[in-house]
């Protein structure tokens, strides 16, 4: 070890940032920090999205790991990388996450120095550790620049609890929302990974469908704290919280056994929904309120191309399986894809907005259009060259054109109306019922009304968090 080793091992000489986790407090940085204090170092951590960062922290950091397990934030994350090298030139900047791995090769070109991905703990501590001795940075996992393209760790590594210290309390973070009650709400993680391999999701070219448990002791640990902060609900943020549905259920009684007020929801596919439907009246009755899913589209075509694993009537008998166990949908949507049709869009607009299906998704759902990362396991079908356009490296993804120009029209006017709609603090009934004016104009080939359309009737709206962003 250096003799200046003491150095590395000062409280904040590791600058752990977060750009944007969904509006829950950052548990990218919180398992690495983790991790580190347990090797005996004390990082400082930031989360971007609730707080400035201090040009001190930057000036004084001997290294800067930047979580982007998500696409939002690995944008962020790559102007903060520059913002920082300016600030700080010779610092080493490592991102990692899901999206940093998928896009390794920009950003070791122009934003960071390593890139990691997948199972990250051990390589971040091995890579500081390797710096700390005077090392160049190698260690498993670690894709170097410089170096060579090494594949992520995807052994299940030795979980300890991740540590929370410094970031800003769930106060600031999103809230969840039951009828006219407002709680604070905790963030966990039960599990890595996951044991299916949807298209165009970002897990399977990284875990390539492999999933990891994480110590039902850790997860208890956590939430004890997050409750001790105050949290009056938990979110489970697997991937697919049934991928292990045994290990779920024992969490969902450990939890309900010790916190009986307790609610929690969780995250899982409509082929486990189905698969697993004899356990969900006992998950909503150890709390559960709702599931989000991520259903996507109702075209089996399009379901087809993305390689879902569930039809159009899968996911009817879900919403029944669910509204049966007293549990609500929040579903995900791809709202825009090549391969979307109008009748498909208004389809889609009908079930969510019928008597069962009502408040079971955000508006800014309608706005979703497909995301085709460089590492996108879609790139390797034909049905997803046959519309690819060019590379927007610093967008971080490949452009396609609808092979329809109205869709693409389409595009546009709903981003508009959820913008404009969420600045006006609309609700979200008539913020709807703009799109479907929208898409019935496409479909009719007439101008969209420009006047606000008639609102839908306002329904009582399904339990859920303030942040309407799933993934």
């Amino acid at each position: 070890m250096s003799s200046n080793s003491s150095g590395w091992r000062a409280p904040g000489a590791i600058l752990l940032l977060s750009c944007y986790e969904l509006g829950h407090q950052p548990l990218g940085t919180a398992w690495a920090a983790g991790a580190l204090e347990r090797a005996g170092f004390a990082p400082a951590q930031v989360d971007l999205a609730r707080t400035p960062l201090d040009p001190a922290f930057v000036e004084r950091a001997r290294v800067v790991a930047i979580s982007v397990p998500m696409h939002t934030a690995l944008r962020l994350g790559a102007r903060t990388a520059d913002g920082i090298r300016a600030r700080n030139p010779g610092v080493p900047i490592c991102l990692y996450g899901l999206y940093a791995w998928l896009n390794a090769e920009h950003l070791l070109a122009r934003h960071a120095d390593v890139v990691m991905g997948g199972e990250v703990e051990a390589s971040l501590v091995a890579w500081v550790e390797d710096l700390e001795c005077g090392g160049a940075g190698d260690a498993p996992g670690v894709w170097r620049r410089g170096g060579p393209a090494m594949p992520p760790i995807m052994r299940k590594g030795s979980f300890g609890p991740p540590s929370r210290a410094g970031l800003p309390a769930l106060a600031a973070y999103a809230r969840y929302v039951r009828g006219d009650d407002m709680v604070l709400a905790g963030y966990v993680e039960a599990s890595r990974g996951c044991l299916h391999t949807c298209l165009h999701c970002p897990i399977p070219p990284v875990y390539a469908g492999r999933f990891f448990v994480v110590p039902a002791d850790v997860v208890l640990a956590d939430i004890r704290t997050l409750i001790a902060a105050g949290a009056r609900h938990i979110t489970f943020g697997d991937p697919d919280f049934l991928n292990g549905p045994g290990h779920a259920l024992r969490l969902a009684r450990a939890l309900h056994d010790e916190f009986p007020d307790i609610t929690f929801d969780f995250t899982a596919k409509i082929e486990h929904l189905l698969a697993h439907r004899a356990l969900l009246p006992a998950l909503g009755k150890l709390g559960c309120t709702f599931i989000v899913s991520a259903v996507e589209s109702l075209s089996d075509v399009v379901l087809a191309r993305l390689e879902k694993g569930h039809t159009r009537a899968d996911v009817g008998q879900a919403v029944a399986a669910l509204r049966g166990a007293g549990i609500a949908l929040r579903a995900s949507l791809v709202a825009f894809t090549p391969w979307t049709t109008i009748d498909d869009y208004l389809d889609v607009l009908e079930f969510f907005g019928d008597a069962d299906g009502a408040g079971a998704v955000d508006p800014v759902q309608y706005a979703i259009r497909l995301l085709v990362p460089p590492g996108s396991a879609l790139l390797s079908r034909p049905w997803m060259q046959e519309h690819l356009g060019a590379l927007d490296p610093a967008g971080f993804t490949f452009r396609w054109t609808h092979p329809d120009p109205r869709m693409d029209d389409l595009y546009r006017s709903v981003q508009e109306i959820v913008a404009r709609g969420t600045a006006d603090q609309a609700p979200g009934h008539e913020i709807v019922a703009a799109i479907r004016d929208a898409a019935v104009a496409v479909r009719d080939g007439r101008p969209p009304n420009h006047r606000r359309p008639p609102p839908l009737a306002p329904r009582l709206q399904s339990p859920r968090l303030t942040e309407p962003w799933f993934c």
